[in-house]
Parts: structure tokens; C-alpha cells; sequence
């Protein structure tokens, strides 16, 4: 689903006017070549293919969006949290999880993944399928695979492939993949899954005969949950504990190196000199030491678990990890409030205190901006 630098949250289909369009590639070379090599690789109709390609459209703002911060721009965590847990995603949040008591219930059931996780993702992807993308997917895809911009590392092949899974989904799906509408990296539906992670971790989970993770909800809670279960949740594991980073720099930065991938037990990060919460030094599998910078303040850290690592799997940024987390955990509050069964969630106490809790109503709504991607930190 998800890349490292583009996934994530969208302006609704229609809400604005259609990215503008340039060419089209129906006379580009090495468009059309790609055309009859998928064909052949998948067995498709090669003028069903050819004509898809000639269709498609390169997207200047495609290309824009998909570029990196600009140097110089600091990492802020306390600000990448406060434009996920706000007024909209929180009320949209409690309704959703009000509907969908019973699908959240059975996807822990099955895949042992927290409802306040599943509805966390959602919200930070899509605030609950109100910004699911206004881009063709096919365009957004094209334009990356053909057009990849200077200026950062190329990823152009990572596209050509999603763009060889896109036409494969509609072919065994049925779908018409010019109708398809996603985000600038072509990530689609509430859940914002790119085309080769549709095919491989989507679901029925009403089995109705239909996989649809635009209107579906019982859908969409399935294939996260799936998708989370086969990239390593462990059922009943937190996802992080609270930590106190080693004051000697060297002993930091060694805990710091692995990044986010969970490398040490909770014995070396007390010979580090990490001071784990008591809850976690009981913790039988590997911890990674995770830095979040705040701008000038001081970083704030935690010791993230093989289901923190997890979630970002879905999004490879812990920013991205901790919004999920705090999001789900504060409609998690939201729901026990308002009467709502939480599905053998329990509500996580908010880390920034109780006044954090009491945003519904009081912060100006306000969306992630007209770039339909997660905002990167990177």
C-alpha cells in the first residue's frame, strides 16, 4: 500500500476542480511498449492494453506532489499529530467505528489487530472515506512510471509496476481502469491500497461477491487488518511503550541506527542506559528505540514493537505509525464516552493529558491540504 513517501489521505472526488492534464501517451514509445510487454507477461488483449496507455495522461501536479520536502524544512511531530487528531477525523472516526462495531470486532477476532488500529489507519488515510482521491489512477500511475521527476531518488520502477498491477486488477476484476479515481501515487479507496497490495491483500470479508474498499466498510476493516496480520501483528502486543533514551549520545544513536526496525531486547536498552517503562521490561521480542523530532523542542522517543514496525509497513515513517496510534486511541475515548461497544478495545490515556482529549468541537476544522498524500516527514 503504501510507499514510504506517498500515501495516504485525499481531496474528495469532485470536492475541486480536476488536476489539470498534459499529454497524452498514446504516442509515447516506451508507453506502448510497456503496453505489449504487459500484455504478453499476463496473457491480456494487447489492444485492450495499448488502449488503456494511449488514454492515460501525464499529470503535472502529479509530479509536483510527489517531490520531498523542501530542504531545511524541520521535523515536527507535535504538528504532523494536530492535523490528524482534530475535530473532523475524530467525529467522523466515532460514527464509523458506531457502524462497523460488529466488523471490527471480527477482523480482531480473525487477524487479532485492534479495532482503534483499523479505525486509526482509516481516519489518518482518508478520515474515513471523505478524501479518497481525485486523480485518475491511471494518469497518477503513468505519470510516475514515464515521467518520474528529477530531483529525488527515482522510484519510476516502482510504478511501472504498480501501474502492470492496475491493469491486471481490472482485468480479473472487471473494473474499468479509467475510471478509477486515487491519489497522487495511485493509491485507492478508504484504505488508500495501491493496485499490487488490492491484489494481494484485499478481501470479502462479508462475502457479498465483491471486493470494494470505496463503499464497503466490512471491506475495508478486513483487508487492513489482513494486511497488518501479514506483515507481522502480533495479537496482544502493545504497540510501543513509553522510554527514557540513553543520555550518553553514542548509546543513543547505536539504539537509533536501526531506525525503526525492531533490533534489540529490552536488556540492551537498559545496558544502553534507555530507561523502559516497568511494563516493558517484561517484553519478550525485539524493541526499536524511536526518535520523534519536535522542531526546537526536544524529541520526544519511544520504544516501538514488532506492531509498531507493522503499521509501518503501511506508511515507512513512525510519524505516520504514532498519528494511526493516537488517532485510534483518541475516537477509542470518543466511543467509550458516547456508550459505543469498543469491541474488547481499551481506551489508551492520551500522552499530551486530558485537554487533548477535548478537541471535538473546539479546533477549527481543517484538511491536510490540496496534495492527496499523507503529509511526509522525511
Amino acid at each position: 500500500m503504501v510507499l514510504a513517501c506517498a500515501l495516504g489521505t485525499a481531496c474528495a472526488a469532485g470536492r475541486k476542480a480536476p488536476p489539470a492534464e498534459g499529454p497524452r501517451y498514446a504516442e509515447r514509445a516506451d508507453a506502448q511498449g510497456f503496453a505489449d510487454e504487459v500484455a504478453v507477461l499476463y496473457g491480456l488483449d494487447a489492444q485492450w492494453v495499448r488502449d488503456v496507455l494511449a488514454d492515460a495522461r501525464q499529470v503535472p501536479a502529479v509530479t509536483r506532489a510527489i517531490m520531498p520536502p523542501p530542504a531545511g524544512v524541520a521535523k515536527n511531530w507535535a504538528l504532523y499529530r494536530s492535523r490528524f487528531i482534530d475535530a473532523a477525523r475524530l467525529r467522523a472516526g466515532l460514527a464509523f467505528w458506531r457502524d462497523n462495531v460488529a466488523w471490527l470486532a471480527k477482523a480482531r477476532a480473525l487477524y487479532g489487530v485492534p479495532p482503534e488500529i483499523v479505525v486509526g489507519i482509516v481516519g489518518v488515510e482518508t478520515i474515513y472515506g471523505q478524501q479518497m482521491g481525485s486523480f485518475r489512477v491511471v494518469d497518477a500511475l503513468a505519470t510516475l512510471a514515464f515521467d518520474f521527476p528529477s530531483g529525488r531518488s527515482d522510484r519510476s520502477a516502482f510504478f511501472r509496476d504498480e501501474l502492470e498491477q492496475l491493469l491486471l486488477l481490472c482485468h480479473l476484476e472487471d473494473r474499468d481502469p479509467l475510471a478509477l479515481k486515487g491519489s497522487y501515487a495511485g493509491a485507492m479507496g478508504m484504505p488508500q491500497f495501491m493496485p499490487s497490495s488490492w491484489l494481494r491483500f484485499a478481501i470479502d470479508f462479508d462475502h457479498d461477491g465483491e471486493i470494494d474498499l470505496h463503499r464497503n466498510a466490512a471491506d475495508v476493516i478486513g483487508s487492513v487488518a489482513h494486511y497488518l496480520a501479514q506483515f507481522g501483528w502480533v495479537p496482544g502486543e502493545p504497540t510501543h511503550y513509553a522510554v527514557e533514551p540513553p543520555a550518553d549520545a553514542a548509546e543513543r544513536s547505536a539504539l537509533l541506527e536501526p531506525d525503526i526496525l525492531p533490533s534489540f531486547d529490552a536488556a540492551e536498552f537498559a545496558r544502553r542506559g534507555a530507561r523502559l517503562a516497568p511494563e516493558a521490561e517484561a517484553h519478550a521480542g525485539k524493541l526499536a528505540l524511536v526518535e520523534l523530532q519536535n522542531g526546537a523542542a526536544p524529541p520526544s522517543y519511544v520504544a516501538g514493537t514488532q506492531n509498531f514496525y507493522a503499521i509501518t509497513r503501511y506508511n515507512w515513517s513512525s510519524y505516520y505509525a504514532m498519528a494511526v496510534i493516537e488517532l485510534g486511541a483518541a475516537v477509542a475515548r470518543e466511543a467509550s464516552r458516547a456508550g459505543v461497544s469498543l469491541g474488547g478495545a481499551t481506551p489508551a490515556p492520551s500522552p499530551l493529558g486530558e485537554a487533548a482529549d477535548q478537541v471535538v468541537g473546539q479546533r477549527v476544522e481543517r484538511h491536510v491540504g490540496d496534495f492527496e498524500a499523507v503529509p511526509q516527514v522525511e
